[in-house]
C-alpha cells in the first residue's frame, strides 16, 4: 500500500476526479486519494535513479515492495505516478522503448510502448486559441493609433523568426509533451505521422512554404536531440491499422482510445512489434491551460469610461495554474483574482469552483501548466465518479 507521503503527493499531482457536483467531504477525498492510488498502482510505474535519470519501468507490485522497505520514494510527475530509487540500480539489460506520435489539429495521441507492454496512452488537447489571440492584439494595437493616447511606434517587416506565433505554439506543445516523457522513460525512438497540408495545387511554393511544413519540420529537428525520429505518412499508418483489424473513431473529439491513441499505439508497435491488439486501451487526457499574460487594461472601458488592468501570472503572489489544497474545495488550481481574493478551478474539468477564496486558506503544492486525468477502461472495474 502507499505511505503517508504517496498519500500527501497523491492529492497534491492527482488530476483524475470526477466533477464535482456539490462540495466533497473529506471521506470523499481520501476515497478518490485511493481511487487514484488504485489506478496508477494498475500500471507499469516509472522509475527514476536517484540523478533523476530514468530507467526501465517495474511493476506495480515490485513498486509497492520498494516503497514498503524504504528503497524507492514515490512521487508524482505531471500527474504520471513514478518512483525514485534510493539505491544503486543493478545492471539490467534495456528494451528499446518508442514513443508513437498522431498529431492533430483539435486533439492527438501519444504512445509510450515496448515489445512486452503499452506503459501509457495520452489524449491531449491541441493548442488553438492563440491566432485569435494575435489577431486581437493586432486589432487593438492599431485602434490605439488613432486615439490621442500614446502608442509603440509602429515597426515595419520586424523580425518574428522562422515561426508564425499559432504555428510555434501548436508544435512547441507537442514538444513538451515529449519532453516530458523522456524524463520517466528511457524512450530510444520516436515515430510520428507525417501529416500533409491541404493545398490547391496551382502553385509551387503553394505546398512548399506553408506553415504546417515549416512547423512540422522544426519539430523533427528538435525531436532529434532525444532520439532517433522515424516518419510514417496517413496512408501507412491506415495500412497498419487495417492489417491489425484495429478501427478507428470517427468522432475526433471523443476521449476514447479509438479517436486517435489507436494509430499513435499502431505507429509505436510497427517499430517494436510484440503484440496484435492493444494491451492497454487506458488513456490520459491531457489539458493545457490558458493564461491571460498581462495587458495594459481590458480591451473595453468599464463604467466611467475607466479601464481596469487585465490579465498577469500571479494572484495574490500565488502562480496561476498552480495546485493548491483549500480547506473547503479541497485540490484546485489558481485561476484569478480579485479585490484580494482569488479563484479556484477543478482540476478535473477546469470550472469554477468559486471566485472568493482568502489566500490564507490556500496551501501551496506544485506548480502546474496542464490539466490531466485517467480514464478507466470499461474491464477495470474503477470508476471515476
Amino acid at each position: 500500500m502507499p505511505s503517508a507521503e504517496l498519500a500527501a503527493r497523491g492529492r497534491a499531482s492527482d488530476m483524475r476526479g470526477a466533477p464535482l457536483a456539490s462540495l466533497p467531504s473529506a471521506s470523499q477525498r481520501r476515497r478518490g486519494v485511493q481511487t487514484a492510488a488504485r489506478q496508477a498502482y494498475s500500471m507499469a510505474v516509472p522509475v527514476v535513479d536517484r540523478d533523476q535519470k530514468p530507467l526501465m519501468p517495474t511493476t506495480a507490485s515490485r513498486a509497492r515492495r520498494w516503497i514498503k522497505s524504504g528503497e524507492a520514494t514515490p512521487f508524482f510527475r505531471r500527474g504520471i505516478f513514478c518512483i525514485r530509487l534510493n539505491r544503486m540500480p543493478s545492471a539490467e539489460m534495456r528494451q528499446q522503448i518508442v514513443v508513437g506520435i498522431d498529431p492533430g489539429s483539435k486533439k492527438e495521441g501519444f504512445t509510450v510502448k515496448s515489445e512486452a507492454h503499452t506503459f501509457l496512452n495520452i489524449n491531449a488537447d491541441a493548442v488553438t486559441w492563440v491566432k485569435d489571440a494575435v489577431e486581437t492584439r493586432r486589432t487593438m494595437r492599431r485602434a490605439r493609433r488613432y486615439r490621442k493616447t500614446p502608442y509603440r511606434a509602429d515597426r515595419h517587416n520586424r523580425a518574428r523568426g522562422c515561426l508564425p506565433p499559432s504555428t510555434k505554439a501548436r508544435w512547441q506543445w507537442k514538444l513538451r509533451i515529449v519532453m516530458q516523457l523522456i524524463k520517466v522513460f528511457p524512450v530510444t525512438d520516436i515515430v510520428v505521422e507525417d501529416i500533409k497540408a491541404k493545398t490547391t495545387g496551382r502553385r509551387r511554393w503553394d505546398s512548399m512554404f506553408s506553415p504546417l511544413e515549416v512547423g512540422k519540420q522544426w519539430f523533427y529537428s528538435e525531436l532529434q536531440h532525444f532520439g532517433q525520429v522515424h516518419l510514417k505518412q496517413g496512408w501507412e499508418t491506415k495500412e497498419l491499422r487495417d492489417a491489425l483489424g484495429l478501427k478507428k473513431s470517427k468522432s475526433k473529439m471523443s476521449e476514447v482510445f479509438a479517436a486517435h491513441c489507436v494509430d499513435s499505439w499502431v505507429l509505436a508497435n510497427w517499430l517494436v512489434g510484440g503484440h496484435v491488439k492493444p494491451d492497454n486501451e487506458r488513456i490520459m487526457c491531457v489539458s493545457p491551460l490558458r493564461f491571460h499574460r498581462r495587458q495594459l487594461h481590458m480591451l473595453q472601458p468599464a463604467h466611467g469610461g475607466v479601464r481596469k488592468p487585465y490579465g498577469g501570472t500571479r494572484s495574490c503572489g500565488l502562480k496561476r495554474g498552480a495546485l493548491v489544497e483549500h480547506l473547503k474545495y479541497g485540490v484546485a488550481y489558481i485561476g484569478g483574482t480579485m479585490a484580494g481574493r482569488v479563484s479556484l478551478h477543478s482540476v478535473f474539468d477546469g470550472r469554477r469552483l468559486c471566485r472568493n477564496a482568502k489566500p490564507s486558506e490556500i496551501k501551496m503544492l506544485t506548480y502546474n501548466a496542464w490539466r490531466m486525468r485517467f480514464l478507466p477502461t470499461v474491464n477495470d472495474g474503477i470508476s471515476t465518479a
